[in-house]
């Protein structure tokens, strides 16, 4: 039997049994986080302690000494060891990063706030401030031909620049200035001087340029290369407050001719949108129309300024002061500039070279405009008149040779269709002019992901992949026209880039197989066959409009030339294919019915009945 345990004083025995079960406890916490290098420690960290300043330290020292003139002996004493050796700048520097990354580290790991907008009874959520605030802060550095803010920016100060160009010369000639319109005159121009200012100090002091082959990105740089370039000299004039003269000699609109200079921003911005547009001629047409209008502008206060010098209503010729000065004298700088006639004649000679230089003014500039409008007109519409040239050529070629009038309609309704799908009759065209890496661009973002989910080219070279992507031709078939025909000898791979085929077979050619769909690849044993030649084994026709991808044999073997391990698979996958589709074995037989099984025996060959002839004469084998 087991010993009874001898207990002495129960209460220490019960307080030695805990410690013992605590420590076990201990044992294996610390044991678990040996094998576990995740798991916490189970003793919580002592909090940090600041050490007491030197300040604290003095007041103690100095409360806790009775005598005072301890105090001062001891003082002397205590302020030795209270002097510190000041801190190293590198070591101050350090800190200060880790402080910052850690104050870094703690706000991004805050949760994000959630910000509502109430609005009437409804409550909706919004984002916070500084993430609004984060999207409207300009980069370093701006790209000038692809960046839409920018370009935006750029609209604003064609807005400002156009307020100066129309409205300058109007205040110049006609009586604008009041005492209740002048406050709205100094709000805008100081609007539109703020614009100006504005894209001199902030805008054009991050336009990225180009040197020496690389695109600067430092703002340091940026902000040199424009302070010592012409437009930066430019853009000072324009913003020269010459207005503050009107303090001197009264409010005149004079005084700010010098904002007419600020004509590079307009014009970019005029180059910088068409860049983006999909269709630029209508903007080149409402610009040219711009012109114009803005011509006839000029002509109109010309006009004013002009019968101002000579006296409201002096004579005929001169606006004589009725209805509305501004459209009177626009629908005479009309009539004039566009040689429409009709007006009264000038009286005194000031009048008359006014007229003739009108004149002669309004046959340049209206000739120039409408040979402006013409080119832009022609340059949007240069691709419909190439389609429609080439059309007739071909129509006029076959009527030459006198080609079926079916075959005529089938061409023509290949011309629509090629046209109206793809804007051009032949894409090949388009990226010759471009570079080869502009070209494989283009070709991957086309034709890529289609391309590379193919199941025969699954495991090759992506870089092979590109390259056969350059060499892939686009066809477009009619409705009923055959791809390809039963017999044919196959060069070609097929890849259905747009619309549906049927394959074709049955004893009369027309039962349809299967009917193969965009993404769809056929052909490729022809284009895989080691000993090549290979004839097509059936009908393809396309069903509707089909556009397709056309790879040559040959194109392909000179792409695997590169690219040894991809020609393997290709092989390999080709085996697999000819053996599947029974290409080594040839067409299997079809099964005979009927009364074919009773076909005529095979003739007896002519050596073995010799054989048997010599045997029955009693010969060779008696």
């Amino acid at each position: 039997p087991a010993s009874v345990p001898i207990i002495i004083n129960k209460y220490t025995d019960d307080h030695l049994r805990d410690l013992v079960k605590r420590l076990k406890e201990r044992t294996a916490l610390y044991r678990e986080k040996i094998t576990d290098k995740n798991a916490s420690s189970p003793e919580p960290s002592p909090p940090p302690c600041k050490p007491p300043s030197y300040k604290t330290q003095y007041r103690e020292y100095f409360t806790h000494t009775e005598n005072p003139q301890k105090k001062k002996q001891n003082l002397t004493h205590y302020k030795a060891p209270l002097k510190k050796p000041p801190p190293k700048k590198e070591e101050k520097k350090d800190e200060k990063k880790d402080e910052k990354k850690e104050e870094a580290q703690v706000e991004e790991a805050k949760p994000d706030e959630e910000h509502y907008c109430n609005m009437l009874c409804c409550k909706f959520k919004t984002k916070a401030l500084k993430d609004k605030l984060k999207k409207c802060k300009l980069p370093e550095s701006l790209d000038e031909f692809t960046d839409r803010r920018y370009i935006f920016w750029l609209f604003i100060v064609s807005l400002a620049f156009n307020y100066n160009c129309w409205f300058i010369p109007a205040r110049m000639a006609f009586p604008c200035h009041t005492a209740k319109s002048i406050p709205y005159w100094i709000f805008f121009d100081t609007l539109s001087d703020i614009i100006y200012i504005v894209d001199t100090l902030v805008f054009q002091t991050r336009i990225q340029f180009v040197r020496g082959g690389d695109i600067i990105y430092d703002r340091k740089e940026i902000k040199k290369h424009y302070r010592e370039s012409a437009r930066y000299r430019i853009d000072l004039i324009s913003v020269l407050p010459i207005d503050l003269l009107c303090f001197r000699f009264g409010f005149k609109s004079v005084f700010r001719i010098n904002r007419f200079m600020k004509r590079e921003s307009f014009f970019d911005f005029n180059d910088r949108l068409e860049g983006i547009m999909s269709k630029a001629y209508i903007y080149r047409v409402i610009r040219t129309t711009g012109y114009l209008l803005y011509i006839l502008h000029l002509n109109a206060c010309l006009y004013y300024y002009a019968s101002d010098y000579e006296g409201i209503g002096s004579t005929k010729w001169v606006y004589d002061g009725e209805g509305n000065a501004y459209l009177r004298c626009y629908y005479w700088a009309v009539r004039t500039l566009i040689t429409i006639g009709g007006l009264p004649e000038p009286v005194t000679v000031f009048e008359i070279v006014f007229q003739l230089l009108n004149y002669f003014t309004g046959v340049f500039v209206f000739s120039s405009l409408i040979g402006q409008m013409r080119d832009v007109i022609g340059a949007a519409t240069a691709g419909q008149t190439y389609f429609r040239a080439s059309m007739d050529s071909t129509v006029a070629y076959m009527n030459t040779y006198n080609i079926p009038k079916l075959v005529q309609n089938r061409v023509r309704t290949w011309y629509n269709y090629t046209w109206a799908s793809q804007g051009m009759l032949d894409e090949s065209e388009l990226l010759e002019q471009m570079p080869m890496t502009m070209r494989t661009a283009i070709a991957v973002d086309v034709n890529f992901n289609s391309v590379s989910k193919i199941e025969l080219f699954k495991g090759c070279d992506n870089q092979m992949i590109v390259d056969m992507l350059l060499r892939l031709k686009s066809i477009v078939y009619l409705p009923g026209d055959y791809v390809c025909k039963k017999g044919e000898i196959g060069r070609e791979m097929y890849i259905i880039k747009q619309g549906e085929v049927q394959v074709l077979g049955g004893p009369d050619g027309t039962k349809v197989l299967v009917t193969l769909r965009a993404g769809a690849v056929f052909g490729e044993i022809s284009l895989l066959a080691a000993s090549g030649g290979n004839r097509r084994t059936a009908n393809v026709v396309a069903h509707g409009f089909a556009n397709l991808f056309i790879l040559d044999k040959k194109e392909l073997n000179d792409i695997l030339v590169h690219y040894p391990d991809s020609q393997r698979l290709l092989s390999k996958k080709g085996r697999k294919l000819m053996k599947d589709k029974g290409k080594k074995g040839g067409p299997p037989e079809e099964k005979k019915k009927g009364l074919a099984l009773f076909d005529k025996r095979a003739e007896t060959p002519k050596l073995f009945r010799a054989l048997l002839l010599i045997k029955g004469k009693g010969g060779l084998f008696s």
